[in-house]
């Protein structure tokens, strides 16, 4: 009886954790900080790019970065963020 209940705290997980990463996002947009993160939704907006996907493909990047910093148990590469942000809508590779 509990893997339902497993299922759906599976994806309110989820949920929180996207919505946290689009906070992070419009936040960093909001106080340009870092500049890429405003230059790049400034970019993709210029281009046709609907907000709430370039949130996610913001999004997307946050996640991989803090997913390496936390595999590789180190700290936040601002560079390596701010150069992948840049790169968009071109994603990061993943990891193999």
């Amino acid at each position: 009886m509990s893997e339902p209940t497993d299922i759906v705290n599976d994806d309110d997980e989820e949920a929180f954790t996207e919505a946290t990463l689009i906070e992070a996002i419009e936040n960093q947009i909001e106080s340009d900080n870092p500049p890429a993160a405003k230059a790049t939704f400034n970019k993709l907006t210029l281009v046709g790019m609907e907000r709430e996907e370039i949130l996610n493909l913001m999004a997307h990047v946050l996640a991989h970065e803090i997913d390496a910093m936390l595999d590789e148990d180190r700290p936040f590469d601002t560079q390596w963020y701010e150069t992948a942000l840049r790169a968009l809508p071109e994603l990061p590779p993943e990891k193999q």
